[in-house]
């Protein structure tokens, strides 16, 4: 691999609490009204793939190669796993991984923030879905979805207040896979990057269950990894809930307190 672009810039948090190495540098310790506090780490990604800067993204730190292949898979740039890691250089911040692209983004060049997913694309047409149809199953009972969102594993949620999750879920609802971060793209990314790696992915039979609203992006998402369910505990758009209907996907908010609404896909929840 080769690094022949300049240098991103540098970390916009410098001091950490030492207990950030358990958290992958995911929480800083600042001082507030006094008092002790921590907040969520939000710092840039830049993602090379064979030296060619392709996408910026603002991501709290940890899993960084499983974020970079779970968004260049959701692009339609890679078809499978790649080796992912480090530059030669260990350019902070950015993360190298081995081409070539399965398709030619063109003069597509991506930057996200934290709080939106497409927001790089320069076209209406690049926010398209390229995905297969979702399998048929499986079936699930209500009462499985609703408690779903209980079982996410969110521990540096619980230190700041301030991030994201996604969980992978068989569909015993035994959670598989979760990820944190201030983006709720990035959170998903990063599991389906790690379920490319392990081999899980199309996600057929799997549920993916968000800790927040359901955006267009999450579902686009879902739809390019292959999960025919996916859960939020908050609402949906209208364009999340036309695109999970165009897909044949099963979409579900409002998981909370033993309840969820189901959107589209009615067939793969039962009512028992």
């Amino acid at each position: 691999m080769t690094a022949g672009a300049p240098r991103p810039p540098e970390p916009l948090s410098q001091a950490r609490h030492p207990a950030d190495e358990d958290a992958h540098g995911m929480w800083t310790q600042i001082v507030r009204d006094g008092e002790d506090d921590y907040v969520a780490v939000e710092e840039p990604l830049e993602i090379r793939v064979d030296g060619a800067p392709l996408a910026v993204t603002m991501r709290t730190p940890g899993h960084d190669e499983e974020l970079a292949l779970g968004f260049l898979y959701g692009e339609g740039l890679i078809d499978g796993p790649r080796e992912a890691g480090l530059t030669e250089d260990f350019a902070v911040n950015t993360i190298e991984v081995a081409g070539p692209l399965a398709s030619d983004p063109g003069a597509r060049r991506f930057y996200t923030t934290s709080s939106c997913g497409v927001c790089g694309k320069g076209a209406l047409e690049e926010v398209a879905v390229h995905a297969e149809p979702a399998a048929a199953g499986p079936e699930v009972d209500r009462a499985l979805l609703a408690s779903l969102p209980d079982k996410l594993r969110q521990p540096t949620f619980e230190r700041t207040g301030g991030l994201h999750a996604t969980g992978l879920f068989d569909a015993a609802g035994e959670l598989l896979l979760v990820r944190e971060d201030v983006g709720r793209h990035n959170a998903m990314d990063k599991v389906i990057g790690r379920a490319l790696l392990d081999g899980l992915v199309p996600l057929h039979g799997r549920i993916l269950c968000v800790s927040g609203r359901l955006s267009f992006e999450l579902v686009q998402k879902a739809a390019v990894a292959g999960a025919p369910i996916l859960v939020g505990v908050s609402a949906p758009s209208s364009l999340a809930v036309s695109l999970a209907a165009e897909q044949g996907m099963t979409l579900c908010g409002f998981a909370r307190r033993g309840r969820v609404n189901v959107y589209t896909g009615a067939e793969r929840v039962r009512n028992g």
